[in-house]
């Protein structure tokens, strides 16, 4: 199993919909710890960390779950602060 870290920012109507609920609830389902966290522009920031594998099949599930919601994604390394054990909702 290969550890792996992806950071995403969500764009679109990612706010005020369940998106952080969501992504910590798919999380759970899936292992998946990281954080997830509104931002002052509107969007959504998440990290998540986990095998290659789970990550994919967590982002996919949490695509499916808020695709009327997300308009697009960016991607960029992981920050370098540590990942927390488990998948929390930040304020």
């Amino acid at each position: 199993m290969t550890a792996s870290c992806r950071h995403i920012v969500f764009r679109g109507r990612v706010q005020g919909v369940g998106f952080r609920y969501t992504a910590s609830r798919i999380a759970a389902l899936h292992g998946v710890s990281g954080w997830v966290r509104n931002q002052s522009d509107g969007t959504v920031e998440l990290v998540a960390a986990g095998s290659r594998s789970t990550l994919e099949r967590f982002l996919d599930d949490l695509q499916q779950a808020m695709q009327g919601y997300i308009t697009a994604t960016d991607e960029s390394p992981c920050p370098e602060h540590a990942v927390p054990e488990t998948f929390e909702i930040r304020r």
